[in-house]
Order: C-alpha cells, then sequence, then structure tokens
C-alpha cells in the first residue's frame, strides 16, 4: 500500500519542556488515504523506539488487505518524533547556532514533548478530529498522553506498557545506555561520524532483544544450538547479527535521548495522582497487553484498564514477548477492528 513521505519543516516554533526552542524544526511523516471534508477522519500512528514514519514498514499487518488500514475511508498519519534520526529534528541535525550536529548537546525529550511535537503537525495539517490513535510500547506511551492531552482524539489504543517506566524498565534502559558510554568511541556524545560507538550501539540493542523475547521463544527458536560451522551457539549469533543490524540504521545519540525519553513517562509527573489523571479519560480506550511481554507485564496494562474509566483490556496469546505487537497482526487486526466497529456504531 502506497502512501506518501513527506519531509518538510513546522511553521511555529517547537519549545520542550525543559525550554528549549526550535525554530524551524525539520519534520518526517507518511500519509495514506485522503482526507475528508470535516477534517476528521484520522488514524495516527505512533511508533516505538526504533520505529520511523514508515509504519507500512514495521506495522505490514494493520496495511494488508484485511488489516485495520482501509485509504478508502480513513487518513493515516505517522509522524516521526523528535530526538529520532529519521527525518524529524534529533542529535544529527545542524544545530543553526554552531553550525555543527548537535550530537550529546541535543535537548532532553520527553514522552509529552513527542505529543506536543506531533499535535503541532495535526495543527498545520488542519486536522479537526483523529478517530483513533494506536502505538506500543512507545508509542503507545504517546498514545496514553494523546488521550490525556488532546480532545480531538475520539478514541486510544495503548498498546504493552503502562501508566508509568517502572524501575525495572528504566534499570534495562540505564544499562543500554552504559553499554554505549563504555564505548571507546563514545567521546562524551560527541563521536567522529566515520568512527561512532558502534560496538555499545549493539550491545545495547542485544540486551533490548532479550527483553523484546520470553524465554521460551528462545528456548523453540535456538534452543542450545550451535551454530553450523562455528563455536558459539545459535542464540549468540542471531543477539550479534541483531546488534550489528541496527547499527547500520541507527544513531547512539539517538538512543540515548529515546530510551531517556521513556523513562520520563509517568502520567503523574508534575500533575496529580494517576488515578485522578486517567479517571479525567472520558474517550473509548482499548488497552492491549501480551501474555508473554517481559519488558512491560499484562499487569500494567490491567492497571491501566481499572484506572481509566469504561475502558477494555484484550490481551494477545503469543511466545513472542514484548515484540508480539509487531507479530501478531491476525490477533491485532480482529481485536481492534471489533472496538472500532463498535464505536463507529455508536457515533451514528
Amino acid at each position: 500500500m502506497s502512501g506518501k513521505l513527506i519531509q518538510t519543516k513546522l511553521s511555529k516554533p517547537f519549545i520542550t519542556e525543559s525550554g528549549y526552542q526550535f525554530d524551524e524544526p525539520d519534520v518526517a511523516f507518511k500519509t495514506w488515504g485522503n482526507l475528508n471534508d470535516t477534517r476528521d477522519n484520522v488514524i495516527l500512528i505512533c511508533h516505538a523506539l526504533t520505529g520511523n514514519a514508515e509504519a507500512d514498514d514495521w506495522f505490514p499487518g494493520l496495511f494488508e488487505k484485511n488489516g485495520l488500514i482501509n485509504p478508502d475511508e480513513n487518513f493515516v498519519v505517522c509522524i516521526n518524533v523528535p530526538g529520532s534520526c529519521y527525518g524529524t529534528i534529533g542529535p544529527q541535525s545542524i544545530n543553526p547556532k554552531t553550525g555543527k550536529p548537535y550530537q550529546a548537546s541535543f535537548p532532553e525529550i520527553t514522552i509529552r514533548d513527542m505529543v506536543q511535537f506531533q499535535q503541532q503537525v495535526l495543527d498545520e495539517l488542519e486536522i479537526k478530529g483523529v478517530e483513533t490513535a494506536i502505538g506500543g510500547s512507545m508509542g503507545g506511551m504517546q498514545v496514553l498522553e494523546f488521550a490525556i492531552k488532546d480532545p480531538r482524539i475520539r478514541s486510544a489504543i495503548p498498546i504493552a506498557m503502562g501508566k508509568s517506566h517502572t524501575p525495572w524498565a528504566i534499570g534495562i534502559s540505564h544499562t543500554q545506555r552504559q553499554s554505549i558510554k563504555n564505548d571507546p568511541n563514545w567521546n562524551e556524545g560527541f563521536y567522529d561520524k566515520d568512527n561512532p560507538p558502534d560496538k555499545g550501539l549493539a550491545t545495547a540493542r542485544m540486551i533490548a532483544m532479550i527483553t523484546y523475547r520470553a524465554p521460551t521463544d528462545y528456548e523453540k527458536k535456538f534452543g542450545r544450538n550451535l551454530q553450523p560451522d562455528s563455536e558459539i551457539y545459535q542464540v549468540e549469533s542471531y543477539l550479534n547479527y541483531q546488534g550489528k543490524k541496527l547499527t547500520k540504521r541507527f544513531d547512539a545519540n539517538s538512543y540515548m535521548t529515546l530510551t531517556r525519553a521513556m523513562d520520563s513517562h509517568d502520567v503523574a509527573r508534575e500533575r496529580a495522582s494517576a488515578e485522578e489523571v486517567l479517571s479525567k479519560i472520558k474517550i473509548p480506550v482499548l488497552i492491549i497487553g501480551i501474555n508473554s511481554d517481559l519488558l512491560y507485564p499484562v499487569e500494567e496494562q490491567k492497571e491501566l484498564s481499572k484506572l481509566i474509566p469504561g475502558s477494555i483490556y484484550e490481551e494477545i496469546q503469543s511466545p513472542h514477548g514484548h515484540d508480539a505487537f509487531l507479530i501478531e497482526f491476525e490477533q491485532l487486526n480482529i481485536i481492534i477492528k471489533k472496538f472500532l466497529a463498535k464505536q463507529r456504531a455508536e457515533a451514528i
């Protein structure tokens, strides 16, 4: 399914929670379908940590013939978040004050900053209403903030995350960042672009990949088998491959920025209690957990469901762990289409 990838600049400044101002920030986003006359037939997709605006590449099952996405009915948009390295402002962007890439001087970004930035993009597109916002992991954190902050959102589908980043998840993120900082090429984040801290970034990705899957998945996929003609286990070869693969497409400073942004996720931060904040969400919310998720266990999604009035909790059954939201598209499509069909029927 073809879409339109757009690279442009916002016409108004973007100011982060920390007070840093980008006067003409770059933004990359992709759209599918067409806006209706009332400019409210929108589906907003929020991407995860190393994702980008091209949701049809990493969320392909939703774009298949019988999937959730129907460009004949909806205008679908996915916006690359600030701090990333896929066209929107990030550590690789040029700082107009110095003429050099920001690198480690790129300002702190929070999940709420990501939402504010996307709200400005939606404003410039003159979006009047969003039928639903959907995203998993870091994308789900954004969706939850959209449900809290943006009255244009008519329903929300956060997947595989909770009301805040837990100490468990923060500890995992910290370990990944330390692996990058311990790379001899790190240079306090001002590394040579031709000699980046790839070993550290690859190790960070390997740590992440362990948390993205479940033990039973690794057992079934690899067992204790050795790689053919090698002294190493197949699971070691797999993790080495995944680590090197990420270094070819991602920036270490972006990884640092975005994992810290995920750590900032807490609906109660500088607000009232989580219970009070979430009790004020009045739109339909579908919360999806994954039974084998070790990174964001289903207890977190069940807690969200108890705290958001009238919300619905559904669970994906999968051996694939956290990554199941990027794999189990048949289950996702069934669950989400049922939810949206009910919302559409009630709107008539």
